[in-house]
């Protein structure tokens, strides 16, 4: 007898997203420990992106994603807490998830609570509990901070400039277009700024009458890195958090003192979720955020699994807005 298969996105070398294939890939029974999962929706980040060209090393043949949600169809042994019919997300520092259906360690799944839609789920886990942490934990955030978000209208500024505001600060969006900007401020930007044509650090400084912001999340990388330290206010702290137009330069930790004894850090969401205990907080806390629809999840496009490779390409073209999902 053969062994079950599911569709899957396999990647046998890097590069463009032309190397994103679709392949029939084996499905065993869940080990102990583990459930099997059928996806009913695949969020898509710019981590798949790194992962696929490289920037981020897999061992190959892999299968990339991190993050989807779906119905539990079978419980290994072991595991408590699951069982068949529970609606589960999840997000992973390992990939696997363009699928329509894979093993999940159980440990590392939430169960969905009524009012929180799949895609929703799918769409926001990754991008929700990085939100989480950057502002709840990385910096904690307070009533009457002002906040610097690059790339504000993409998935995870839209979350942190929503978030940022439901706690009291004042947020400025970077953004890379006029229609940007207007989903920026509908998501909770005080003010605006166009890169490419506002002077980012000269604004920054005029909207906080020459102080500077108390922090900068910066999932840009190598075009923002010392605009962004020129922001902030003496004791600032400078949150790099992504890649999108390549590393940050080094940098001597000079630079840190002469502009007021900065701090910088460069986090990552799974080094805050390791603990399951933290991961269940994180998820409880985002997912009553969207309950109480303080967090407007905005899925701006789907795509069909098996159109990844156009969702890729849309993706690093920045065509997209908000969150995207893959439908199985």
């Amino acid at each position: 007898m053969s062994e079950p298969t599911t569709t899957a996105v396999v990647i046998r070398e890097t590069g463009g997203p032309e190397v994103l294939r679709i392949e029939s890939v084996a499905l065993p029974p869940p080990a102990d420990g583990e459930v099997q999962v059928r996806h009913t929706a695949i969020g898509l980040n710019f981590i798949d992106v790194y992962d696929r060209t490289g920037l981020y090393p897999l061992t190959l043949p892999a299968v990339p994603g991190r993050e989807a949600a779906g119905v539990v169809t079978a419980v290994g042994r072991k595991v408590k807490g699951l069982r068949c019919g529970d609606r589960v997300a999840y997000a992973l520092p390992s990939v696997g998830a363009y699928t329509q259906a894979r093993n999940v360690a159980a440990a590392r799944l939430v169960k969905l609570p009524r009012g929180v839609k799949d895609e929703t789920a799918a769409a926001i886990m990754l991008k929700g509990l990085t939100a989480h942490y950057l502002l709840r934990r990385t910096y904690r955030v307070q009533k009457g901070d002002h906040v610097l978000v690059h790339a504000a209208a993409g998935g995870v500024g839209l979350l942190l400039t929503q978030w940022a505001r439901a706690l009291g600060a004042r947020v400025i969006g970077v953004v890379g277009s006029a229609e940007k900007a207007v989903l920026a401020k509908r998501h909770g930007c005080h003010h605006t700024l166009l890169s490419g044509r506002d002077d980012i650090v000269a604004e920054v400084k005029r909207l906080t009458k020459g102080a500077g912001v108390h922090v900068v999340y910066d999932s840009i990388g190598k075009d923002t890195f010392f605009e962004s330290l020129d922001c902030l206010r003496p004791l600032g702290m400078m949150v790099s958090f992504g890649n999108a137009s390549g590393p940050p330069p080094a940098m001597s930790p000079l630079e840190l003192a002469k502009r007021g004894s900065l701090f910088l850090t460069r986090p990552t969401l799974f080094s805050y979720i390791a603990a399951p205990a933290d991961l269940t907080a994180a998820a409880r806390e985002l997912f009553a955020m969207i309950k109480k629809r303080k967090l407007r999840v905005r899925i701006g496009q789907r795509y069909p699994l098996t159109e990844a490779a156009q969702a890729h390409r849309d993706l690093e073209a920045r065509r997209t807005t908000g969150s995207t999902v893959l439908v199985p």
